[in-house]
């Protein structure tokens, strides 16, 4: 799997528990703390072109995957697909 970036807040639990499904997969990842950087979700709206109202906004490469639910499914598709 391609690099995982994670756009999240240290306080929240959903930015940590995908932080823990790549450390547990051994999937490299960067973290990126929004209110550490002055990251807003309008400046991740406008990176994916679309509005954005929840953290954690998690890339692939450059492919915009979603939030915990979508990284999850992504995660556990990509496994299924990398086992056949």
């Amino acid at each position: 799997m391609e690099q995982v970036t994670i756009y999240g807040r240290s306080s929240c639990g959903f930015c940590i528990r995908a932080k823990d499904l790549c450390e547990s997969m051994q999937v490299p990842y960067t973290w990126i703390d929004m209110m550490e950087k002055g990251i807003s979700k309008a400046d991740i709206a406008d990176k994916i072109g679309k509005p954005v109202h929840t953290v954690p906004q998690i890339f692939v490469g450059q492919q915009h995957i979603g939030g915990f639910d979508e990284f999850y499914a992504y995660v556990r598709e990509h496994e299924a697909a990398s086992a056949r």
